[in-house]
């Protein structure tokens, strides 16, 4: 995980082509004409020691005979040729370089593949690769075409990225007929050293991107590219183009919810969890662009649509719903303007119909009104050509208001060669433009579900935590099946491990024989279910394996010896391990649920929730989450199905109890986090109704670890590290010195409104009165694998209080942490300070960070004193601030 070196792709100065060629059609020839042709202001140096000269600029033999070592080297040889001169460049000072070449997992006289050979070459130098096998780099701003690309981009503020080398030249020719302009363009092609992770690190701090587009195939080593997403998404829009939506028919699975969590709901449940955009398409993602690139963008999801025709209206309106939007409900004044300005046939409603023998001036009276409506955030503007005035002059009339209007301004521009002029107008003035009504709204909707996703992960969950599990009671019972060679742990076990976790379960015992049977079904209680336990049997339903109801002892000896004929005629083959008798759950008015874990190859374990029965796969309603999970990521997990809505009652159903729902989501991930083992999960089915809910049924497997690998390897997210809680009692009373979490939002944000306007300046270097959501989500909801905020807390008469605040955000390479710490103002001076920043210091000597360092004010005077007595060196900077340093002793490259 690492951004050193790559400003230098971005920034050159100076770039070596190694591999230039005037051969007509090569790749080294037309790097180096895109280069040229571009307009790079820097030094540019040909190397090929077949020629002196090429397109009037001196061609060096090699690399040591260049004037000095290239900011940027851009390989356009073959690979074989690759590893001895990334080792080349790198003794040169060269820190970056695109890798045009493609083949490099033939192997090498040394046995290496050559891929391996360039990535140990570079090491060394922290020399960065960009490719191989890619179509190279465009940084419009710098007049950088690194690329073989046929067309150049214009400059703009949009980001490009992607796996596919034919999408980067498709999108710059589609880009460049709307005058939509990039920050930069990457082609990642195999992604051997740079990656999504590292290139959303660099995106999200540049001031020059206000929006990222992914193109993605694939994903490698998902914490860190979900660390660099989360990070990225919460600064700027992320667009992303997933391919690969269709699923395989699923394969022989041991569970349900192995089956159903295909990898590309994984890869949905991911790109949500991080706050970015997924659309389906390159034209749904040409419609975000559209509107991207605007100079600005809709405040809100409130879109009034402006027609000359009734049918296009209709036609946006049935897409904006359809795509889960609503149109803005125009006020009394707005409807009475427009009833004066407009003929008395005009629609009276949104969408405004203004009638086909509409002059100029009533489209600008029209949009006028519509765009001095509070309630109005976003204008569609639809023209439909007609003999009555031409749309270039609608066009020219409207574009001094489209662009100062409060409301955001979409064009929608029908027809061909007649419309032309218009569109060509709107582009020049930065407007968004679409051919379609349907495209149009479906570019809008795009950012109103992205704003939508963005406050749901804004959402604090409420206060307080589950009771601790009985973790000891779980992992002793995994150890022991595991030492007996138990991987697929029966109903039974199952139930124990969740019941130790305080997921309600129905009694439930293990029978070999009949005799066994009759006891336990006595000791639970008539009536009883009997249900059939065997390891080479997924379902027990399509075997008979499954008895209900049964009254007496009677019916369970019928049911038993009737279960046990029906498995030696169906499966003789099959393994019988049991049965189990499991008290009845009397519950006519509950919902059968599915709530289950899978493992996914890239993003590690995935929890499921959706319908369940025995017909969970036909039904195919589920949705899927990373953990860990808070009460607010489990309410979306159930709102995102089908099932929710059935949970929320109807007729003479009542709504489910969807706390105790939630509940058994939380605990599933915690029991997921705490059990590295645990590789399969099925609850089925968990019912649910207005009285809480109870697992009927459960099965596991599960995998050894490896003695000595880190537990928490195999999760995307790092979870909240209980382990760096401390206890301790202070002169404040017992007090706890414990990681923030998403829980403590309240309480943070009544912390933070008891500081003195003094203090709250000291820490904000402004004044406030009160967090926004999304200050308070930042300061709450942090990624453990990058930052860390100690708070210290005590149990007052409103429950826990936040005392004050230590936290670190460090650079994604481990190299600094910039670290800020505020007391709450009526306890300064009692040595919470010093108790908060010793545990932080604590926490970046563990984790081998070499330095850390914060800024405070000239005139805060206590922090200064505090950052003395804990070793900080002070630097006074010129703009009046303080710059606090200290490099940790026995921190790695300290």
């Amino acid at each position: 995980m690492t951004i050193r070196n790559l400003e230098h792709f971005f920034t050159a100065r100076s770039v070596a082509v190694i591999g230039a060629s005037k051969r007509q059609g090569s790749v080294g020839a037309t790097v180096l004409a895109n280069l040229i042709n571009g307009g790079f202001g820097g030094a540019l140096w040909p190397v090929n020691p077949k020629y002196r000269q090429l397109e009037g600029l001196q061609v060096y033999p090699d690399l040591d005979a260049l004037p000095a070592g290239p900011e940027l080297a851009v390989i356009c040889t073959p690979a074989a040729t690759l590893p001895a001169l990334i080792a080349d460049l790198g003794r040169c000072g060269c820190r970056a370089a695109v890798v045009l070449s493609a083949g490099l997992e033939a192997v090498g006289a040394d046995g290496r593949s050559l891929r391996k050979a360039m990535l140990e070459a570079a090491r060394p130098f922290l020399l960065r690769i960009l490719g191989p096998n890619c179509v190279g780099l465009l940084v419009p701003a710098l007049g950088l075409n690194a690329s073989f690309a046929p067309v150049a981009a214009l400059p703009g503020r949009l980001a490009f990225v992607s796996q596919s080398g034919a999408l980067v030249t498709a999108v710059l020719d589609w880009a460049r007929t709307r005058r939509i302009g990039f920050s930069c363009f990457v082609s990642l092609g195999d992604g051997s050293d740079v990656d999504f992770g590292d290139l959303l690190d660099y995106l999200a701090a540049d001031p020059g991107t206000d929006a990222i587009l992914l193109y993605m195939e694939s994903v490698g080593q998902a914490r860190k590219f979900m660390s660099a997403a989360r990070r990225a998404a919460r600064s700027k829009p992320v667009v992303v183009v997933k391919s690969g939506r269709v699923r395989e028919a699923a394969h022989a699975a041991f569970s349900h919810t192995g089956a159903l969590a295909g990898s590309d709901v994984v890869y949905d449940a991911a790109l949500r969890r991080a706050g970015m955009l997924r659309v389906d398409t390159t034209a749904a993602l040409f419609d975000a662009v559209a509107i991207l690139s605007a100079p600005r963008r809709p405040r809100g999801e409130r879109l009034a649509i402006l027609t000359n025709g009734g049918g296009p209206g209709i036609m946006a309106t049935d897409a904006l719903v359809a795509g889960g939007g609503a149109l803005a409900a125009l006020s009394g004044a707005t409807i009475e303007r427009l009833s004066h300005d407009l003929p008395a046939n005009w629609s009276h409603a949104n969408p405004v119909d203004i009638i086909g023998d509409a002059p100029v001036e009533r489209y600008q009276l029209a949009l006028q009104a519509l765009a001095d409506d509070p309630g109005v955030d976003a204008i569609l503007q639809i023209h439909a050509p007609t003999a009555i005035v031409a749309g270039a002059d609608v066009a020219r009339a409207l574009l001094p208001l489209m662009r100062s209007s409060r409301a955001f301004v979409l064009c929608c521009w029908l027809g061909g060669d007649s419309a032309a002029q218009a569109r060509s107008l709107c582009l020049d003035a930065r407007l968004p433009v679409f051919e379609t009504p349907e495209d149009a709204v479906r570019g809008f909707q795009q950012l109103v579900d992205y704003g939508r996703n963005q406050r749901l992960l804004e959402q604090a969950p409420p206060a307080g935590v589950l009771a601790v599990p009985e973790r000891e009671a779980a992992r002793s019972l995994v150890a022991s099946l595991l030492a007996r060679g138990v991987t697929k742990v029966g109903e039974a076990d199952a139930k124990t491990i969740l019941a130790a976790y305080g997921i309600p379960v129905v009694r439930t015992a293990t029978v070999r024989n009949l005799d066994q049977a009759v006891l336990e079904a006595r000791r639970i209680g008539y009536p009883v279910a009997l249900k059939i336990l065997s390891p080479d049997i997924v379902h027990k339903s399509d075997v008979g394996g499954v008895a209900l109801g049964l009254a007496d002892q009677a019916a369970l000896a019928q049911a038993f010896d009737a279960m046990r004929a029906r498995l030696r005629s169906l499966l003789p083959q099959a393994r019988l391990d049991g049965f189990s008798v499991q008290e009845m759950a009397r519950r006519p008015l509950a919902h059968e649920l599915i709530v289950g874990v899978a493992s996914d190859p890239v993003f590690g374990p995935v929890i499921l929730f959706g319908q369940g029965g025995v017909a969970v796969e036909v039904m195919d309603d589920r949705s899927v989450a990373l953990p860990p999970l808070n009460r607010v990521l489990a309410a979306d997990l159930v709102a995102r199905t089908r099932a929710a809505r059935l949970l929320a009652g109807f007729r003479d159903r009542p709504q489910a109890d969807l706390e105790a729902l939630y509940d058994v989501l939380v605990r599933v991930s915690q029991l997921v986090i705490d059990l590295p083992e645990l590789a399969e999960l099925d609850i089925n089915p968990l019912l649910a109704d207005s009285n809480g809910v109870v697992a009927l049924d459960a099965r596991m497997r599960l995998a050894p670890v490896a003695p000595g690998s880190d537990p928490l390897a195999r999760l995307a997210i790092l979870p909240y590290p209980a382990a760096l809680e401390r206890q301790l009692d202070s002169t404040l009373g017992a007090l706890v010195l414990r990681p923030i979490r998403p829980e403590d939002a309240q309480a943070h944000q009544a912390f933070f409104s008891a500081l003195t306007p003094e203090d709250v300046h000291f820490r904000m270097f402004g004044m406030m009165r009160e967090l926004t959501p999304s200050q308070l989500a930042r300061f709450t909801q942090i990624d453990y694998a990058r930052e860390m905020a100690f708070i210290a807390t005590r149990t007052g008469p409103g429950g826990d209080e936040t005392l004050g605040v230590a936290r670190v955000s460090i650079d994604p390479d481990n190299t600094v942490g910039e670290f800020a710490i505020v007391v709450r103002s009526d306890l300064a001076g009692d040595g919470l300070g010093r108790l908060l920043m010793g545990c932080l210091l604590d926490y970046c000597r563990a984790r081998a960070l070499p330095l850390i360092r914060g800024v405070a004010l000239g005139d805060n005077a206590r922090m200064h004193r505090l950052a003395r007595a804990c070793g900080f060196a002070l630097t006074p900077n010129p703009d009046g601030t303080v710059e606090m340093t200290l490099a940790l002793d026995g921190a790695a490259g300290a």
